[in-house]
């Protein structure tokens, strides 16, 4: 493998974890909004804080729940670069 594939490859496999973390925080909350947006709608409450609590509090237990997996994932990431390293560098 060249340098030039390898640093492709890495750039590629970089933007694709990202994506996944970032999703996988997001998404939830981005539901949940969605979810107390359409029951202010309905209710006609317009409370700051019901939209941003419900958020905050799965933001969080996302980040919990998933932290293992996040560091699991950046770890093997960072192992495979370590791993190929050697071959880029001869």
């Amino acid at each position: 493998m060249s340098n030039t594939e390898f640093f492709i490859n890495l750039f590629q496999d970089s933007l694709w974890i990202i994506l996944l973390i970032v999703s996988v925080i997001i998404i939830p909350s981005l539901l949940i909004g969605l979810i107390v947006a359409i029951f202010q709608a309905a209710t006609s409450i317009n409370e700051q804080t019901l939209s941003f609590l419900p958020r905050l509090i799965i933001t969080l237990a996302v980040l919990i729940l998933c932290s293992h997996w996040i560091v699991e994932l950046l770890m093997d990431f960072f192992f495979n670069i370590i791993n190929q390293l050697p071959h880029v560098l001869y």
